[in-house]
């Protein structure tokens, strides 16, 4: 099993954009979420196996937005205890998104060995992405 901690807040997938050059489309990540792709790439450097995960996996995400700054003590309370979950975008499969691209040669050699995925989002005064990856069953 491998499990491992992105600090900080978490960014979703954004659209892709386009650019056109001499007659060209061009089709890129937008700035904020390549930047977080690679900082989970590093993240999930140090905690490499030696060899690439090969077969069917299991994924665990628990994504940890930051507690909104309009929270009551008591709303940050319920927060904190897991009682108050974000209801608001981005969507789970938004962040999933990002993350699996990340990990591609890194943990696995395509997101597609990926056959089980547990999504959540929680609030938290230290915004975070939890990433558990397994050998399916």
């Amino acid at each position: 099993m491998i499990k491992f901690t992105v600090l900080g807040e978490p960014v979703a997938q954004g659209r892709p954009r386009a650019s056109a050059k001499g007659g060209f489309v061009r089709m890129y990540d937008p700035k904020k979420s390549r930047d977080f792709k690679d900082y989970v790439k590093l993240a999930a450097s140090e905690h490499a196996p030696e060899k690439l995960l090969e077969g069917a996996l299991h994924m665990k995400v628990k994504v940890y937005k930051p507690s909104l700054k309009s929270f009551s003590k008591k709303k940050k309370l319920q927060a904190e205890n897991g009682e108050l979950r974000p209801l608001t975008k981005p969507d789970v499969d938004n962040y999933v998104k990002g993350i699996k691209d990340a990990l591609n040669k890194v943990i696995w050699n395509d997101d597609s060995q990926v056959i089980e995925l547990e999504v959540s989002k929680w609030y938290s005064e230290k915004p975070r992405v939890e990433i558990e990856i397994k050998e399916a069953i």
